[in-house]
């Protein structure tokens, strides 16, 4: 049974990260390997390709972006709420001088 460490790692700088699909596949087919005998080897290598190309085209289907193109939309969308933040100060202070009046 495959773990949910196999897809996970824990990385004490940056946090939980997901593995790349390529690791993903080869810990699979590390996982599959143990259970299959050496006679099957051409059967395993078949299984092993299968699951490659259903893998492949599950993940090509996705709309997935890159780590660095999250994390930077991650930095975009807090200098967003930070500039909000202000405004919604500013206009409290004007709402608050106007009423004052």
């Amino acid at each position: 049974m495959l773990k949910y460490s196999t897809f996970t790692k824990l990385d004490d700088k940056e946090g939980p990260f997901m593995l790349t699909p390529q690791q993903i596949l080869s810990s699979i087919h590390e996982q599959v390997g143990q259970f299959i005998p050496d006679v099957a080897k051409s059967a395993q290598d078949d299984l092993h390709n299968h699951v490659k190309m259903v893998v492949s085209s599950v993940l090509s289907k996705l709309d997935l972006v890159t780590r660095e193109e999250f994390e930077t939309q991650q930095a975009v969308l807090h200098r967003t709420r930070a500039m909000l933040e202000t405004l919604e100060k500013q206009v409290s202070e004007l709402e608050k001088t106007f009423a004052d009046k």
